[in-house]
């Protein structure tokens, strides 16, 4: 538990940081008239640019060219900016509401919804077929990790924990495409380090990216577990506090 609260003070306090850097921004948003929601649409869009880079590199790309994913990569963070701004024009433009939060929610899970659908149909184009199913799992994860925290929240419990929040995905998703991108303009797409003596795959240019989804795989699926244990210790301990 304290592990835990040191965890979120510390993300919040980088939060806290973050925002005072963007805040003149989001003044200026809130100037040209822009709401929440319109960021938050915006947001999504963005997003939706982001399948269609990665589809688009299924298409039409070979197996080595790996501009889409650096080009995705660049995308998946500018549509995170704007996930990170429709809060804080909500907080600034005092706009919040009730609707407004189920809103960014919901339209949220679509844009990470749509986001893996581009990078798995651009994985299976390519045959990356383990790579697709990593990718599947983590989305899997991803999903279970805001619905765990909105039921739990559902039953009158904070749920709030865990590594692997939208933050830290887009932000490794993001990250982990643009250096892919970058890494195949200077060794190659093709790029492949193999076991000596065997032709045991250690690592390509493409692992870049796809490690990084194995990573996702593993914590968001934690994050939500450990979100789970977490709200049945605080289900257990409301229930003990109405018994007596």
């Amino acid at each position: 538990m304290e592990s835990t609260l040191r965890k979120n003070t510390l993300r919040d306090t980088l939060q806290q940081g973050i925002y005072k850097i963007i805040n003149p921004l989001v003044k200026f948003i809130i100037s040209l008239g822009f709401t929440p929601n319109t960021v938050t649409i915006t947001g999504f869009l963005l997003n939706m640019g982001v399948a269609v880079v990665f589809i688009l590199g299924g298409e039409q790309g070979n197996r080595g060219d790996l501009s889409y994913v650096g080009w995705a990569g660049f995308l998946i963070l500018f549509a995170g900016l704007f996930d990170m701004l429709d809060g804080q024009v909500a907080r600034l433009g005092k706009m919040s509401s009730p609707y407004g939060a189920l809103f960014d929610s919901v339209v949220d899970r679509y844009s990470e919804l749509i986001m893996f659908l581009g990078i798995c149909y651009y994985l299976v184009a390519h045959h990356y077929f383990l790579s697709s199913l990593l990718a599947f799992i983590a989305l899997i994860g991803s999903m279970m990790v805001s619905y765990t925290r909105a039921r739990a929240e559902g039953l009158g419990v904070a749920c709030k924990g865990g590594l692997m929040q939208r933050p830290e995905r887009v932000v490794l998703i993001g990250l982990s495409s643009m250096l892919c991108g970058l890494l195949a303009s200077w060794i190659g797409g093709e790029y492949k380090v193999l076991l000596p003596g065997t032709r045991l795959l250690v690592f390509e240019t493409m692992s870049v990216f796809t490690f990084p989804l194995a990573v996702l795989a593993v914590l968001t699926n934690l994050t939500a577990l450990n979100r789970l244990l977490e709200a049945k210790k605080a289900l257990e301990e409301k229930e003990r506090l109405l018994r007596k």
